[in-house]
């Protein structure tokens, strides 16, 4: 279903890259796999039985329900939710991964034209299954998305003493086929935050699916994702009012 990956090479940059933990998987399926999965997403709803996000914070689509994924979109979630668990502790050596087969924030995710995700801190903790989010991969089924269109995932670094996003140190093109497997657990500011700029009739398309440990004792409780404004909303009352709302932590 997924092409070799040299699990080896992989460990070692996995645990070196910067901001935080990360690999970069290119032509992920197989080609044929690929081809039939995209033609599935195309074919998707983006009305009706979907959840839409549509606020200063984030625009976008997601449909993490498998009674609507395709034959072939629900055998390769089945398979990021079971075989690839080997695969990940090989390039990761991280154990005892469990799965998020409820795809809780994950799912087929589609961003409109003017997209944007600000960059934000996953929350920390299941909201169901109380495990900690330990990793995200993310494959992007886009078989046409040219640089100037934007919609870039970014790394930023952390800023410890303002707890917030310091400096991007990474920007990643979301081509077709592409695989971003990153830790979320290590101050993980990421996110899109430049409006997408893509033709109407194009979505910036990509699969997600997230995975858990056992929580650590000293790990900072997030019960929702938290946000940073956008440079253009820097001392907005309005927006950090909503990113306060939005984290879960209102009194």
């Amino acid at each position: 279903m997924i092409n070799k990956i040299e699990t080896n090479k992989l460990k070692h940059k996995f645990v070196n890259n910067i901001p935080f933990d990360h690999i970069i998987i290119d032509d992920f399926w197989e080609k044929t796999i690929a081809d039939k999965i995209l033609q599935e997403i195309n074919e998707m709803p983006k009305q009706g039985m979907v959840t839409r996000y549509n606020s200063p914070l984030e625009n976008k689509i997601t449909i993490p329900h498998w009674d609507m994924f395709r034959e072939t979109t629900y055998q390769a979630f089945t398979y990021l939710n079971h075989e690839f668990l080997d695969i990940i502790y090989k390039m990761t050596n991280i154990s005892d991964l469990k799965p998020d087969i409820g795809l809780h924030g994950g799912g087929v995710h589609f961003h409109p034209t003017g997209g944007n995700l600000n960059l934000h801190k996953d929350y920390s903790i299941h909201p169901k299954l109380g495990m900690m989010r330990k990793l995200n991969l993310i494959i992007y089924m886009n078989p046409i998305w040219q640089d100037d269109w934007h919609g870039h995932l970014e790394f930023w670094s952390h800023d410890k003493k303002n707890n917030a996003p310091k400096e991007c140190k990474i920007k990643i093109l979301p081509k077709f086929n592409r695989a971003v497997l990153f830790d979320v657990s290590q101050d993980g500011w990421h996110g899109l935050p430049t409006h997408t700029r893509q033709p109407n009739d194009i979505y910036r398309q990509s699969m997600a699916i997230y995975y858990m440990t056992e929580p650590k004792n000293d790990i900072e409780i997030r019960p929702k994702a938290l946000f940073a404004p956008r440079e253009d909303q820097q001392n907005n009352d309005e927006i950090q009012e909503l990113i306060i709302k939005r984290s879960g932590m209102v009194n």
